[in-house]
């Protein structure tokens, strides 16, 4: 009887160091920093919308091709005062949009510049050319949808082959 209780005692300790080693995973052991204040959603760098400033000049190249390490979807290199700045448009513009985005089309962009991985990129909210403003993201930085303006047409009834049971019987009585 007495080699049971050794190893009862054994076993409660090893019990009570597993317990106690959870125990110090599920807490937090030291004070973390606040988050960072600017309004972040998803993937990508925040957008602080009370940097926003506005872009106006000349598209030089529209780069559809990802390049790694930097944000998803077109990117316009558009020449203005500040030199040529590197504008994030994202994956999201109608095929309409997009056939306007030509080198050397004048365009005006109102957006925040994020550094991202060491590269400054200017992200846009609004983006307008050729006589049109499309919506980039929301002022929270993000991305929305555009909506093609094509009118969709509801399809016609389609008549079906079968009666109703009251026409079959000659109709209501």
């Amino acid at each position: 009887m007495s080699r049971s209780c050794p190893m009862k005692h054994t076993l409660m300790i090893a019990g009570l160091l597993i317990g106690l080693l959870f125990a110090i995973l599920a807490v937090p052991l030291g004070a973390a920093t606040a988050p960072d204040s600017r309004a972040r959603h998803g993937i990508g760098p925040a957008y602080n919308a009370a940097h926003e400033t506005t872009l106006i000049g000349t598209i030089k190249e529209v780069v559809s091709k990802r390049v790694i390490g930097s944000p998803v979807g077109i990117h316009l290199m558009v020449a203005g005062p500040q030199g040529v700045v590197d504008t994030h448009v994202g994956p999201f513009l109608s095929k309409r949009t997009v056939e306007t985005l030509k080198a050397g089309a004048p365009v005006r962009i109102v957006g925040a510049t994020v550094s991202l991985r060491g590269k400054e990129y200017f992200m846009a909210r609004l983006l307008t050319v050729g006589g049109r403003t499309v919506t980039v993201r929301t002022p929270h930085g993000i991305i929305v949808r555009e909506h093609s303006s094509r009118v969709r047409h509801s399809k016609p009834e389609r008549k079906t082959a079968r009666k109703s049971q009251v026409e079959l019987n000659g109709g209501a009585r």
